[in-house]
């Protein structure tokens, strides 16, 4: 468990027990220890079986995939993955590779609906990049939603990650943008329930063919 599940619990635990002792009431207490074990429950932190192989990128979020698009950044085109977490969803986030983490990047701003297209802009957000040992880059971007109000990411730029390391949380709804190179073999959809650390995205190839080409050409200039 994400020891502000403790922090959470506790204090409302101590509340319902201070409510008891001045009221004598059995009902005044409820309410606290309903979100007491609510928030116990939700900042849960089950361990997961991470999938072992080359090229394999993970999600890093739990939560639903509501868009897997192709974008033109100034590094050329990319895949841009989306994943959508509601209040139900594990909250912790992984990283999605093997690899140095280059960057970390937090921007505040608002605190659109998750699934507003606009929030990807516009909302609190914390950007991390990771060079995976293989030499691509994989990034992910913590988005806040309607009702989250604090990004958690604990590594700072030049740290060892693995792939399915605990890196940090969104506390409550949340959206999560995974960008990867416009190579990589998908394999999941639009639609799909995916868990962080275990479900498996995508597939980057071995060999990238136009890069032997490349290689080959200039060989035979030479």
């Amino acid at each position: 468990m994400v020891r502000d599940g403790y922090f959470y619990g506790i204090s409302l635990f101590a509340v319902a027990a201070l409510l008891y002792v001045l009221t004598h009431s059995l009902w005044l207490p409820i309410v606290p220890v309903l979100l007491a074990f609510f928030f116990l429950w939700f900042f849960r932190d089950p361990e997961r079986a991470i999938p072992q192989g080359p090229g394999l990128v993970v999600s890093p979020a739990d939560g639903k995939v509501t868009s897997v698009l192709r974008v033109t950044t100034p590094d050329g085109e990319m895949l841009r993955m989306s994943i959508f977490l509601n209040v139900f969803n594990v909250h912790v986030n992984r990283s999605p590779v093997t690899g140095t983490l280059r960057e970390v990047r937090y921007q505040k701003g608002q605190y659109l609906n998750a699934m507003n297209p606009e929030s990807a802009e516009k909302n609190e957000q914390n950007r991390a990049v990771v060079v995976a040992d293989e030499g691509y880059a994989v990034s992910f971007t913590q988005i806040a939603g309607l009702l989250a109000r604090r990004i958690v990411f604990r590594p700072a730029p030049g740290s060892r990650l693995e792939r399915g390391q605990r890196v940090g949380l969104i506390k409550f709804g949340s959206r999560v943008d995974v960008i990867l190179p416009g190579n990589a073999e998908i394999l999941v959809k639009k639609g799909d329930h995916v868990q962080g650390g275990s479900t498996v995205l995508a597939r980057m190839p071995e060999h990238d063919p136009l890069a032997e080409s490349d290689e080959l050409l200039v060989e035979s200039l030479v």
